[in-house]
C-alpha cells in the first residue's frame, strides 16, 4: 500500500440541506494500488452540485463536498498504475469507479454510469461504505482508470466543465451516430446547451439552436448553429415544424412541452432528454403513432467515451465559456449560478 502525500483533505463541505458550504476536512480512505491521488487545480460547477446540495434528487450523506468536474496534477500513483506518472495532468468526471468487466453488460457497452458495481465522484460509496467525496477540495483519490490524461490542445481551466457537461452533450450525439448533414436542434442555450451546439457542428451536423431569448442568436450562430429560433416568436416557431432529426433538451423544459418538441421533428425523429423537467411529462400517445418519433435520454458519458469527448473537443477547438471564481468565494459562485446569471459554466480556481 503506497501512501498518500495529503492524508487530511481539505475543502468545502454542505453540512446540511442548502446552498452552503464552509470549510471542512475528512480522512481519504486509503490509497489503492489502482488509485491516484490528484491535488486539484481547477474545479466546475454543475447544476448536479446545485441538485444534490438542496436534495432535489433524494437524500444527500451530509457532510458533503460536491464538485465532479475535477482537473488537477497526479501526486501519487498506486503501484499498479502504469498509465498515468507523477506530475500529469488529468480530469475526473461525474464517476471514480465501475467493474470495467466484459462480463459487465453495462461496461461493456461503454454504460458504466450504470454499472452495478459504479461509484459516483460525490454522495455515493464504495463498498466498504466509505462515502465518495468531491471536487471542491485540494485533493481528491480515485480509480486511475477514471483520471484521464488531458490532451495538451485543451486549456485546463476549460477542460473541467468538458468532464461532465461535455461529455453528457457528447455521449448521446456518439451512441446515435449523429452525422454529416443531419439536423440537430439544441434547446437551452446554457451549460450544457451551448457545448451541445460546437460538438453537433463539429460532427458537421446543421444545428438549429432553440430559445426564449432572442439576444443568444448572435453567439449562437458563432458557436456554430446555422438557424435560430426564438420560441417566444410564434412565426419562427410555426416555420420550423417537421425539421429535426433530433432534438437534445439541455434545460428543465415544463413537463407539458413534449407535444410542442415532437412537432418539430421529421419523421423518425428522436428526442433526448439531458435535463429532468419537473413532475410527470405529458404528451399525447397519439403523436408517437403519428410522427413515428421516440424520445430517450442519457445519463453522462463511461470513460471510454469520455476519452472520445476530450479528444473530439481538441480537434475541433470546443471549449466552454466559462466564469472563474477563486475556491474561497465558492458560495458566491453557488449563488450566481442559482440566480441563472452563469454564461455559462462556473469553475472555481484553487
Amino acid at each position: 500500500m503506497v501512501e498518500g502525500k495529503i492524508n487530511e483533505i481539505h475543502g468545502w463541505a454542505a453540512k446540511k440541506r442548502g446552498l452552503q458550504v464552509e470549510p471542512w476536512s475528512y480522512k481519504p480512505r486509503p490509497l489503492g494500488e489502482h488509485d491516484v491521488e490528484i491535488k486539484i487545480e481547477y474545479s466546475g460547477i454543475c447544476g448536479s452540485d446545485l441538485h444534490t446540495l438542496k436534495e432535489e434528487w433524494g437524500p444527500t450523506y451530509f457532510p458533503a463536498i460536491v464538485g465532479h468536474e475535477i482537473v488537477g496534477k497526479v501526486i501519487t500513483k498506486g503501484e499498479k498504475v502504469t498509465h498515468l506518472k507523477e506530475g500529469d495532468l488529468v480530469g475526473v468526471g461525474a464517476q471514480v469507479l465501475a467493474c470495467l468487466k466484459d462480463s459487465c453488460h453495462a461496461c461493456s457497452h461503454d454504460l458504466d454510469p450504470h454499472c452495478d458495481k459504479g461509484v459516483f465522484t460525490y454522495n455515493s460509496k464504495y463498498a466498504d461504505g466509505a462515502q465518495t467525496q468531491g471536487g471542491y477540495a485540494e485533493a481528491v483519490r480515485v480509480d486511475a482508470s477514471y483520471a484521464l490524461k488531458l490532451p495538451e490542445k485543451i486549456d485546463p481551466v476549460h477542460a473541467a466543465p468538458l468532464m461532465c457537461a461535455g461529455v453528457t452533450v457528447f455521449a448521446p450525439m456518439l451512441r446515435k451516430g449523429v452525422k454529416k448533414g443531419d439536423r440537430v436542434g439544441v434547446i437551452g442555450i446554457g451549460g450544457l446547451g451551448h457545448l451541445a451546439i460546437q460538438f453537433a457542428h463539429g460532427l458537421g451536423a446543421e444545428v438549429t439552436a432553440y430559445s426564449h431569448s432572442p439576444d443568444k442568436r448572435e453567439q449562437c450562430m458563432k458557436l456554430g448553429a446555422t438557424n435560430f429560433v426564438d420560441t417566444s416568436n410564434k412565426e419562427q416557431v410555426e416555420a420550423n415544424r417537421h425539421k429535426l432529426d433530433y432534438l437534445f433538451i439541455t434545460s428543465n423544459s415544463k413537463s407539458n412541452q413534449y407535444n410542442e418538441f415532437i412537432s418539430w421533428m421529421d419523421f423518425e425523429g428522436q428526442v433526448v432528454l439531458l435535463a429532468i423537467p419537473e413532475g410527470h411529462m405529458k404528451f399525447a400517445p397519439f403523436e408517437f403513432i403519428r410522427s413515428e418519433v421516440a424520445i430517450t435520454g442519457s445519463m453522462i458519458g463511461g470513460v471510454n467515451v469520455l476519452k472520445k469527448t476530450l479528444d473530439f473537443a481538441a480537434k475541433h477547438g470546443i471549449s466552454p465559456i466559462i466564469e472563474k471564481y477563486p475556491i474561497d468565494k465558492v458560495n458566491e459562485a453557488l449563488q450566481h449560478m442559482e440566480a441563472g446569471k452563469a454564461r455559462y459554466r462556473i469553475v472555481l480556481t484553487h
